[in-house]
């Protein structure tokens, strides 16, 4: 509360400093002060948002790689990107919060090139017209420590693969030439694979999302019997999509994502959801 305090015009930098030494002192430092830094970027007050994301990009300098690691979940993605999205809070978050936020996820982009949810979190928000353009970075920006996780291609993680290139690279033989380029041509394509599932989780839970949110809110004008004939065919057709559409695709994602336990806890949240909500749905049908 002091480091984002609103009614201070300056950074108190004393006061980002022990935020940070907590974060690192604590094994569950990272994961609470996402939290709270969530919550204080999505500040109706301007000035408490712009000192939040001042003390977050602190964090990302100072902090260890546990804090890297969470800060590039979509857990934590997903609350900046509210700040953005005119369905959430970019309708009323203020430009200069909204133009900041844009700048702090570009900028990892460029800093964290091997977190991927990083980087399709902002390509959505590009593909969605939320960003029209690259923001230009400021030449003193600082650039956070190197994270410890370094493998930008899977022939950092696949050993006997990156044996084989090389051997196959070193030789004179252009069978193996050739050979080498197909190794090289099948490992992009698996990553392409790998991109493109991610990219269809991401936007198959945002989809979720958004849908239990405007169900919910149907439903509570539905109790009060104020939902207009029109609302009433919103909510049938929402229901039938998330139950025939939305609930088999988030099943064919979870057997997918079984080795990657991080996206399996994120689809099953989102399943979880959506068992509720339509839950309520077929509820508040049989009850009226």
């Amino acid at each position: 509360d002091e480091a984002t305090d609103p009614s201070i015009s300056e950074e108190n930098w004393e006061c980002i400093q022990r935020f940070c030494d907590q974060v690192n002192a604590d094994m569950e430092g990272p994961l609470f002060a996402l939290r709270l830094l969530a919550h204080k970027i999505q500040s109706p007050q301007e000035r408490e948002a712009l000192h939040a994301l001042t003390v977050l990009e602190a964090c990302v300098n100072n902090c260890n790689g546990r804090f890297h690691s969470e800060m590039a979940k979509f857990r934590f993605l997903n609350e900046l990107i509210k700040v953005l999205s005119p369905k959430y809070y970019g309708i009323w978050s203020s430009e200069k919060v909204k133009s900041r936020v844009t700048e702090v996820i570009f900028s990892w982009t460029v800093w964290f090139p091997q977190e991927v949810k990083i980087q399709d979190a902002y390509q959505m928000l590009k593909k969605q017209g939320i960003v029209k353009e690259d923001p230009k970075l400021p030449e003193d920006k600082i650039l956070p420590p190197p994270s410890p996780r370094t493998q930008n291609s899977i022939f950092d993680i696949d050993e006997e693969k990156s044996k084989l290139l090389a051997r196959l690279l070193k030789s004179s033989h252009p069978e193996d030439l050739q050979a080498a380029n197909h190794l090289i041509q099948s490992v992009f394509k698996e990553e392409q694979e790998k991109s493109a599932q991610v990219s269809r989780r991401v936007n198959t839970i945002s989809e979720v999302s958004e849908n239990v949110r405007r169900m919910d809110e149907l439903l509570a004008s539905y109790r009060r019997h104020e939902l207009s004939p029109a609302d009433q065919d919103t909510l049938q057709a929402l229901s039938q999509r998330c139950e025939k559409k939305l609930r088999p695709l988030l099943f064919l994602l979870a057997r997918g994502a079984l080795p990657d336990k991080e996206a399996l806890a994120e689809i099953l949240q989102a399943s979880d959801q959506l068992s509720q909500v339509l839950g309520q749905y077929r509820q508040a049908v049989a009850s009226q």
